[in-house]
């Protein structure tokens, strides 16, 4: 069930990047398909970041250190990036037109998914279950 949740609320922040940052789409026949290829891209966006985002941390630890952690927002755009790219060869119609629409809508996106982490009662983040 928390998985599902954790879907959910990155589809919304997904949504609200694409409403905040020109150069982030997403288009569709209805309501209905926009919000299943949003539920779709959240998937892959986890998915990216599962098994990517671990490696390139491990790989670029020194980068992470003298930049006292600001390369993680250059990461996390490539990364969007990324999953823009994914979802193209996938026929889902969301597309990021380039790293700088991908860099302030990864900023959005983890903004708008911390704020929903927050108001969700319970979701805490403790794997004591």
């Amino acid at each position: 069930m928390r998985i599902l949740l954790k879907v959910v609320i990155t589809a919304v922040a997904l949504w609200a990047a694409t409403a905040l940052i020109d150069g982030i789409t997403l288009t569709g026949r209805d309501t209905a398909h926009r919000a299943l290829t949003l539920l779709c891209v959240a998937v892959i966006f986890g998915l990216v970041n599962a098994l990517i985002k671990p490696i390139v941390k491990t790989l670029g630890c020194a980068f992470y250190i003298l930049t006292l952690g600001l390369i993680g927002l250059v990461v996390n755009g490539l990364l969007l990036w990324l999953t823009s790219a994914v979802a193209d060869r996938l026929d889902l119609p969301f597309h990021v037109s380039g790293f700088w629409p991908a860099f302030w809508g990864a900023i959005v996106v983890g903004i708008v998914g911390w704020i929903l982490h927050l108001l969700i009662p319970g979701d805490d983040d403790d794997d004591d279950d």
